[in-house]
């Protein structure tokens, strides 16, 4: 998004005057010690501003959420929050780490309602990737890949919880402080397999060593969990209007490592 906060907007969130900074890991404007984001379904902002308010977790700076002058979470299609220092670095083992700290304090949240209304074409991956929808996937740009793969789809065992499942490339690095948290893109499912996504993701476009998806093997049902991670991401890609056919070798790069622990 070019266009920065309304005045309005940055006078009712207390950041009257400021001069609105478009950060570069967007869309994301830094007004001070502020942060506006644009918050898409109200009730989802709403909900992500009062459960990153209240999380409590170790070794992780989270962008606490700032209410407007007249108590409100959104403004005029705005959310804000404290400012986080920081911006995405490849370390990705880290990021992996800050999950599994991340997932043990969110495994006690209900279930958000608003999952239930999402229909945009990530929710429609995610539901596709565990065989409860089905739905028509582009052959050449992850849909082939995708159905061959999922023959060999099992259970995990672990129980499904509130988890964030697009932590690749949005938690912050500064220096030696801790990994810092901005938003939460929530999903239903096994912590194990936000921390596959985060793999998947790593292995696909971060440039990570071959390793890295060994070195998580102590999980619980991690095999299955980076399996269905990848399943995710390739239904994400069948469906996206602005993927190629490049973004689609990071995937086949991924597959051929994921491959190799089933």
């Amino acid at each position: 998004m070019s266009t920065p906060p309304p005045e309005h907007v940055r006078a009712a969130f207390g950041a009257r005057g400021a001069d609105p900074v478009l950060i570069e890991n967007g869309p994301v404007w830094r007004c001070d010690d502020i942060a506006l984001r644009p918050a898409g379904s109200p009730a989802e902002a709403s909900w992500v501003a009062q459960t990153l308010g209240e999380l409590d977790v170790p070794d992780l700076r989270i962008a606490r959420p700032v209410r407007s002058s007249d108590g409100r979470y959104v403004v005029g299609g705005w959310a804000a929050f404290r400012y986080v220092t920081g911006r995405p670095e490849p370390r990705y083992d880290d990021v992996v780490a800050a999950s599994l700290r991340l997932h043990e304090a969110t495994s006690r949240l209900n279930r958000p309602r608003f999952l239930n209304l999402r229909a945009d074409v990530f929710a429609m991956a995610d539901r596709i990737a565990w065989g409860e929808e089905h739905a028509e996937l582009d052959a050449d740009l992850g849909g082939r890949l995708f159905h061959l793969l999922a023959e060999r789809r099992g259970e995990l065992t672990t129980k499904p919880q509130v988890v964030h499942g697009d932590l690749f490339g949005t938690v912050l690095f500064d220096g030696d402080a801790a990994p810092g948290l901005v938003d939460f893109t929530a999903y239903y499912r096994p912590p194990e397999w936000a921390a596959a996504v985060v793999v998947v993701d790593a292995l696909a476009w971060g440039g990570a060593d071959d390793g890295i998806a060994r070195r998580w093997s102590h999980l619980p049902d991690w095999p299955q969990a980076l399996l269905h991670a990848l399943l995710f991401r390739l239904a994400v890609h069948a469906l996206h209007p602005k993927s190629t056919q490049r973004s689609m070798r990071g995937l086949e790069r991924a597959a051929n490592r994921v491959t190799d622990l089933l």
